[in-house]
């Protein structure tokens, strides 16, 4: 096991930027997982980790030791990637063992390292197989397995379950995290799904456009977003955004003054002037729903999606200046009861952003 530092990284393909300098503090055993869409270099910075990728400037550290300028079979790290890459012609022994033999390791240690790991995996009775024989998610396990082995100082996992259906997803989380926690490995995890960031992390690093947005625990990313593509990016259905201007200076009077429709009561006031653009969040869990008529801003249900759990209700506001919302309730009632309903928005749920930066109440 070892701390991983990641200090001032850029990274450019030719003349085109694809990390404009992150910084990056990984503690020994910590399970990591970086998290953004498409594009925003999550799996280059893995990769440069891992030593596959060049770094066109900044230092990465693995147990304090820079390691900008090893190759990746001396950094003493494993790296799980998407595609399992499984050798066809070995069995699920062979596979695993492949690396230790390359070492000219004993046999008989190679044996009891690959035999506990197999244990931990639940691979003991697929020792014989070859991948052909094996589904989905017992060649991700026989992946992880040969990762294992190794018994290096980090793990690297590169959108490792992106192959697998849902269910196999499910229980491949389970069995990772519960792998984490008895290994006790430092890990770094990749990932465009925020359910797996927030099912499997320690730490959450969040980013988009080859720059870190916010990190932290799981719960803070979610309860205090720092900017508004964190708030959009994390949770499902994501954060409704409504935008205004702010106008009260004392918590009796301070409200939000909609672009299209009335003024919302924020119950608190903020360190803001009257007249400041700002873009008000709040999760669809914690919009009240309410009769038709009531105090709250009216608006009409125009899709119920249920999910078993709970109904995802597709919200509308009235006027030709609509503004569509999402809710979410445990209640399967509340959506067949009236298409007419009335929205309250908690003072304490709601998140204030100014330039697309959180905004923390005046003290």
């Amino acid at each position: 096991m070892a701390s991983i530092g990641i200090s001032g990284v850029r990274k450019s393909y030719a003349q085109f930027p694809v990390l404009h300098g992150v910084d990056l503090e990984i503690a020994d055993g910590e399970f990591v997982v970086l998290v953004g869409p498409s594009g925003c270099g999550k799996s280059t910075l893995l990769r440069m980790i891992a030593g596959l990728e060049d770094i066109t400037e900044g230092d990465i550290s693995i147990a304090g030791t820079r390691v900008n300028d090893l190759d990746p079979k001396d950094r003493d790290i494993a790296m799980v990637f998407q595609s399992y890459a499984l050798y066809p012609h070995m069995n699920v022994a062979g596979n695993m063992s492949y690396s230790l033999r390359l070492r000219r390791t004993a046999k008989d240690k190679i044996a009891g390292i690959v035999t506990a790991a197999a244990r931990k995996l639940g691979l003991d009775p697929l020792m014989e197989r070859r991948p052909r024989a094996l589904s989905g998610g017992q060649r991700q396990r026989v992946a992880m397995g040969r990762a294992i082995v190794r018994q290096p100082k980090a793990f690297l996992f590169d959108e490792p379950l992106s192959n697998l259906d849902a269910r196999l997803r499910e229980q491949m989380r389970g069995e990772i995290k519960k792998l984490h926690q008895d290994l006790g490995a430092t890990s770094i995890y990749v990932t465009h799904d925020q359910i797996e960031a927030m099912t499997l992390a320690d730490r959450i690093v969040a980013m988009n456009a080859g720059l870190i947005q916010q990190v932290g625990t799981p719960l803070e990313l979610y309860d205090r977003p720092a900017n508004l593509f964190v708030a959009g990016f994390i949770g499902s259905p994501g954060m409704n955004v409504l935008t205004g201007r702010y106008e009260g200076q004392t918590a009796d009077i301070a409200r939000l003054v909609l672009d299209h429709g009335p003024a919302i009561p924020l119950g608190r006031a903020y360190p803001l002037t009257d007249g400041t653009p700002v873009s008000l969040g709040i999760r669809p869990e914690h919009l009240e729903l309410s009769p038709a008529g009531g105090a709250g801003l009216a608006a009409r249900i125009e899709l119920v999606e249920p999910t078993g759990f709970g109904t995802i209700l597709h919200l509308v506001t009235p006027g030709t200046s609509s503004i569509a919302l999402k809710g979410f309730t445990l209640d399967r009632a509340a959506a067949g009861a009236s298409r007419e309903v009335s929205l309250g928005f908690p003072p304490e749920r709601l998140h204030l952003f100014v330039e697309e930066k959180r905004v923390e109440p005046a003290s």
